[in-house]
């Protein structure tokens, strides 16, 4: 098990263009609004990926089920899930291609991220991108 670093998570967030944000909320008090509010704003395409909100309009975004059913190809997945749920959204992230998983603050799952890794992925860990683009790109 490897961490990210600095240097990587930099690197991920200056390739990456197209984010599907897993766990997405209407709620606009919740930490995964606010985080695809954030990458939006930062020039990120955010979509959105939460099986009850599928079809509906969230911040300009269609509601995605799930990952088989997104619009387009992505770069990374942002996971916002209880950490029991996120094997099987890893094992299709792996089985998509997705070159990036990213599990938010909290979300740790050792065995799905050395999964993902062996299967190629750059994974990030226990980190959010809302705190990690002002620390790592708009520094001082």
């Amino acid at each position: 098990m490897t961490e990210a670093s600095d240097s990587q998570i930099l690197d991920i967030l200056q390739q990456v263009r197209t984010i599907a944000l897993v766990g997405a909320s209407e709620e606009t008090s919740r930490p995964s609004h606010e985080v695809m509010h954030y990458l939006q704003q930062q020039g990120y395409r955010v979509i959105p990926v939460n099986p009850r909100l599928a079809g509906q309009l969230l911040l300009g975004e269609t509601v995605c089920a799930d990952l088989e059913s997104l619009p387009v190809a992505v770069d990374m997945a942002d996971l916002f899930l209880a950490v029991q749920r996120t094997d099987a959204v890893i094992d299709q992230a792996i089985a998509m291609k997705i070159p990036v998983l990213w599990l938010q603050i909290g979300v740790i799952n050792h065995q799905g991220a050395d999964r993902a890794r062996h299967a190629g992925m750059k994974v990030v860990m226990d980190r959010c991108p809302k705190m990690e683009i002002p620390r790592l790109i708009h520094r001082g």
